[in-house]
């Protein structure tokens, strides 16, 4: 029985060694098929009658008219062709070539290649690695934008002004899967108005969701994510949505209140209170962004701070970058430092508001002196030093940025959730801060004339980072996923074409040159084509 165990034991292994030795000494096994083959074929020429065969096939081919050539060739060209465009558009929506991901995948492990299987040694990193790993997981994570807009009053508006959807199907999913998380808690079937109000979250259609609000208000007419509801996706104008949202604030604060007062008692109170917190911080936070949105700054300003200061475990919302785009219009450039001096730390995530406002601030000390020529001749001063190395911090973050705030890049409506470092992070970004570049006077100059020199400090960017992590290889396809078709994503680094894709260019250019050569030239190319064969 040991015997027979040892014996099918080793079986497995011994392949095992067969496939190692072979794809070490693979080169080394086709140059021999190379070299013996020829050789093999000489020595069994008479067994295999191969003169016969040779007499055979050059008796057909010389009986073959012009015509077999044109349609040979005409054919070759249509085929190359076909496949020159299902390589081009596979490419553009995947990045990659179809005929090189096949190879890689199916052809490469036949012939010898690494093993899907391999040793564990091979495809489990060492600790260093495993934290890069995850750290560019954390980095593609897709997040929910801190100054997402409003359905109704806006996204919805542009609908019916263009006839252009600015919101992907997967982003609106994401979106009621936030509501279902930050708006239902277990306890929801105890009350008829919030069971409504459930249901509402999971309904696709928007006049669903909207009836059901409704009838939860009849159910109950203190039900706050109700109004919340009826904000975000009925209400046409900004002022009719805050409107509503001052009645959510009501019924959150009452409930709110409530269940602070029982969140000990057990695990289900304790998850009441927490959806009863989420619902008061969203309703507040949205307050304040409809009173930025109408000129009441400073308003704005104050429920922010008053919402951070109530709620200082909430970070992970980042309402701070609502204060700081609400400071920014205000030019209270001294209260924007201070908090970016709490927030740009080392330990906490960043983001593009933190580094391109820091780099914003730090340009607005040189950029209305600065110039180009004059900084060749004499060299750049210490804090023009620092306002390019902020630039330079702040490209290699997002790359994608200056070419929305210098206007190389059309705008459109930003995405309910981005990715950060993303193309769906840079048009959030520069749609609501564009205009604060603007107003300082010659940090746009200065960006333009510092912004690509970032490159030129990495040298490999997708494999070596300098002040962050190497740049995710994921953002491509996750911000295709967030943003509308009819948006051009942008793309870094920028993707050489495949060979594959020069190669069925260059087939498909030369059987078509054949093929017109034949249709034009029959007999010369009748002749050419036996002399060759």
């Amino acid at each position: 029985m040991a015997e027979s165990t040892s014996v099918a034991a080793s079986g497995p292994a011994f392949m095992t060694r067969v496939k190692a030795w072979l794809g070490r000494h693979w080169a080394y096994v086709w140059l021999l098929l190379v070299v013996t083959g020829p050789l093999l074929l000489y020595h069994f020429r008479a067994a295999l009658r191969l003169y016969q065969a040779v007499v055979t096939v050059t008796g057909f081919i010389n009986t073959l008219t012009p015509k077999f050539y044109v349609a040979l060739t005409g054919t070759s060209s249509l085929i190359s062709g076909l496949i020159l465009i299902f390589e081009w558009c596979y490419f553009r929506k995947y990045g990659t070539s179809f005929i090189e991901q096949v190879s890689v995948n199916h052809l490469r492990p036949l012939m010898g290649g690494i093993d899907p299987e391999a040793s564990a040694e091979g495809f489990f990193p060492s600790s260093g690695e495993n934290e890069t790993s995850r750290q560019t997981l954390s980095e593609c994570k897709v997040w929910r934008n801190p100054l997402n807009l409003f359905r109704g009053a806006e996204y919805n508006r542009y609908t019916w002004v263009t006839g252009k959807e600015p919101l992907t199907y997967y982003d609106m999913n994401l979106s009621a899967q936030d509501h279902q998380t930050f708006f239902t808690c277990d306890t929801d079937s105890l009350r008829p108005s919030d069971a409504v109000m459930q249901k509402a979250w999971r309904e696709r259609s928007p006049q669903s969701r909207v009836k059901a609000a409704y009838q939860a208000l009849e159910v109950s007419n203190d039900c706050a994510t109700a109004y919340i509801l009826l904000a975000e996706e009925e209400a046409t104008t900004i002022s009719d949505a805050e409107k509503l949202f001052q009645q959510a604030l009501k019924a959150s604060e009452t409930a709110y209140k409530k269940s602070q007062q029982t969140q000990h008692m057990s695990s289900q109170h304790e998850a009441q209170y927490k959806r009863d917190m989420n619902v008061l911080v969203y309703t507040k936070r949205r307050l304040a962004m409809c009173a930025r949105k109408l000129g009441r700054i400073r308003e704005a300003v104050k429920i922010m701070r008053d919402l951070m200061k109530e709620f200082p475990l909430l970070s992970m919302v980042n309402i701070h970058e609502n204060l700081l785009e609400a400071l920014l219009e205000l030019q209270a450039y001294a209260d924007v430092q201070a908090v970016l001096a709490k927030y740009d730390d080392i330990s906490l995530p960043k983001s593009a508001t933190i580094c391109y406002t820091a780099a914003l601030l730090k340009a607005r000390a040189v950029s209305d002196r600065f110039s180009p020529e004059t900084a060749s001749r004499r060299g750049l001063s210490t804090a023009e030093m620092n306002a390019v190395e902020a630039i330079h911090r702040a490209v290699e973050f997002n790359p994608h940025v200056p070419k929305y705030l210098l206007e190389m890049k059309s705008l459109i409506m930003p995405p309910e959730h981005i990715l950060k470092r993303g193309d769906s992070e840079a048009v959030a970004y520069a749609f609501f801060h564009l205009q604060h570049w603007k107003r300082v006077e010659g940090a746009l100059n200065l960006l333009h004339c510092t912004w690509e020199g970032t490159f030129r400090i990495l040298p490999y960017p997708l494999e070596k980072g300098h002040l962050f992590y190497p740049y995710p290889g994921c953002t491509e396809n996750a911000d295709r996923e967030l943003l509308p078709a009819f948006h051009e994503v942008s793309v870094y680094p920028k993707k050489e074409l495949p060979f594959f894709i020069h190669f069925t260019a260059g087939l498909c250019s030369f059987t078509a040159m054949l093929a017109l050569l034949t249709h034009q030239f029959p007999e010369l190319m009748g002749v050419f084509a036996k002399a060759k064969l």
